[in-house]
């Protein structure tokens, strides 16, 4: 079956594409358990924190106990960006003005004034965090995919992590799904790189997924020609944005389909969503019964995501 038409192999009809209620309960679900994993260390640190503050009779006593002068200047309300930048004499200031509106209105639950202070400014900093964690659970989710179907293949492949110029053979760790921003096989005598998160030079934007007809190597990203196919992954569950995703994925799908039609080039493009609602799944089958879109895939389905993977490894 030709590479233009494999999305049939796992889509009927645009119903297919459409996220279950089952699907957007587990996704809930599966992020609420993400936040509460991410948030051990903060927890941990507020009893470490408590541990230590409970030595002081008084606030004023909380400045002469060594090793708790981050934790005194988070519970102030300060990210660990601004205590960076910070001059000794803003810390102390911060730290004192802490003591006097809050701590020592408190009485004698000053140590719990200080934890819960320094747990709501944590708070802010663990939801920071996850409003990227749908990109990154969708990105390790279909990392899976692509090695499963590469290891049942019996290919060799190579990963590479983020911030590193090394490839690394093979690796059956689980963790490398969380850091890899690569990976290179070779289907037949041909190389393939998949890399992650690219600004691709001709589009002048980021592309979360770029296959290319090259070793890393040999990888020239200025090449137009050596694109193969290149693709949006949006993870976020919730149904009141999903619209937004698709919005923001289709025109960035235009922008590169119109950037290298002017280059004369015309390399595959995919979509995979994890919200995808009806009107939503409906425009997707459009443009991929059209031959705008290559393929496509409901990133709650492992099938359709194992079949994606699969026909993303053989082009």
């Amino acid at each position: 079956m030709p590479p233009k038409l494999s999305f049939h192999r796992h889509l009927r009809s645009s119903s297919d594409l459409e996220t279950t209620y089952e699907a957007t309960r587990a996704g809930f679900v599966a992020l609420a358990l993400e936040k509460s994993r991410r948030a051990i260390p903060f927890v941990d640190d507020a009893r470490a924190l408590q541990e230590a503050a409970s030595q002081a009779a008084t606030p004023d006593e909380l400045l002469a106990i060594g090793g708790i002068e981050n934790g005194l200047l988070t519970a102030a309300g300060l990210s660990d960006k601004a205590i960076n930048h910070l001059q000794p004499e803003d810390k102390i200031r911060a730290v004192n003005e802490l003591i006097k509106n809050y701590l020592e209105p408190a009485g004698a639950k000053f140590v719990e004034e200080l934890v819960f202070r320094f747990l709501l400014t944590r708070g802010d900093a663990l939801g920071g965090s996850m409003r990227n964690v749908g990109g990154a659970m969708a990105q390790r989710k279909l990392t899976r995919a692509v090695r499963s179907t590469l290891r049942i293949a019996g290919v060799h492949y190579y990963w590479q992590a983020n911030k590193s110029p090394n490839w690394l053979e093979n690796g059956d760790d689980f963790d490398i799904e969380s850091s890899l921003r690569g990976i290179y096989w070779k289907n037949g005598r041909r190389n393939r790189t998949l890399i992650y998160n690219l600004t691709v030079p001709l589009v002048k934007n980021n592309v979360d997924l770029c296959l290319f007809d090259a070793a890393p190597d040999t990888l020239d990203a200025t090449d137009p020609k050596s694109y193969i196919a290149l693709g949006e992954l949006k993870g976020g569950i919730d149904p009141a944005g999903a619209d937004e995703h698709w919005k923001t994925a289709k025109s960035a799908l235009d922008r590169i389909r119109k950037a290298f039609a002017r280059a004369k080039q015309k390399p595959h493009t995919f979509f995979i969503g994890a919200a995808i609602e009806k009107k939503m799944a409906a425009e997707i089958w459009d443009e991929l019964q059209q031959g705008d879109l290559s393929n496509a895939a409901n990133l709650n389905e492992d099938n359709q995501v194992a079949s994606l993977s699969r026909w993303l490894c053989n082009l």
